[in-house]
């Protein structure tokens, strides 16, 4: 099997540290959301505010240290498979989702680790299919755009010479039309 050399993705261990703090970002803006509401469902008249800090400074760094772990996994996972494969298609990050969820799950035990296994994989599958589904609604217009050399930027910002193909004759001028005023005139096309 010969592999391919993909150019468009950084090197893994750039992905998976950039991944890290990614998850930890997302992990701390719910974290602060989930118990900002509990704190304040959960704190007495006159003392909610006091509540929502406390909730938010014990819980909400918990939640953002799991999501970090869990993009750090998920990340090492998918790099493996791209390595082991060589090739780069849905079936990795899918195969990556399950792993991470047995990985994450050795410590409560196998029938834990299945479920956690299935049901990462059946999250990444979803994902995975939802973007395809996206990507062919919107026909490829998120492909990236190639990379330009500097001197492809040079010439590019060169004026090119039309060709006589583009060079248009002028057309006669229209004679000019009384301006329609009001609102009803111009939306329903009246004239006076």
């Amino acid at each position: 099997m010969t592999k391919s050399n993909d150019h468009s993705r950084d090197p893994c261990p750039y992905v998976i540290v950039y991944d890290v703090g990614i998850g930890f970002g997302m992990g701390a803006v719910l974290g602060t959301l989930q118990n900002t509401y509990k704190g304040f469902r959960n704190s007495p008249r006159g003392e909610r505010i006091g509540g929502i800090v406390s909730a938010v400074k014990q819980r909400a760094p918990i939640l953002a240290g799991n999501f970090a772990v869990w993009s750090g996994m998920f990340n090492a996972c998918d790099c493996a498979l791209v390595q082991i494969r060589g090739k780069e298609d849905a079936w990795n990050p899918i195969i990556a989702g399950a792993s991470t969820g047995v990985i994450l799950a050795v410590r409560s035990g196998p029938a834990a680790m299945a479920i956690s296994g299935i049901f990462g994989g059946v999250i990444l599958a979803a994902m995975e299919g939802a973007g395809s589904l996206i990507g062919k609604f919107m026909g490829g217009s998120i492909d990236p755009q190639p990379i330009m050399l500097p001197e492809e930027m040079a010439k590019a910002s060169q004026p090119q010479p039309k060709k006589k193909e583009e060079i248009k004759e002028p057309q006669p001028a229209a004679e000019p039309q009384e301006p329609k005023r009001g609102f009803f005139p111009v939306k329903f096309g009246i004239q006076h």
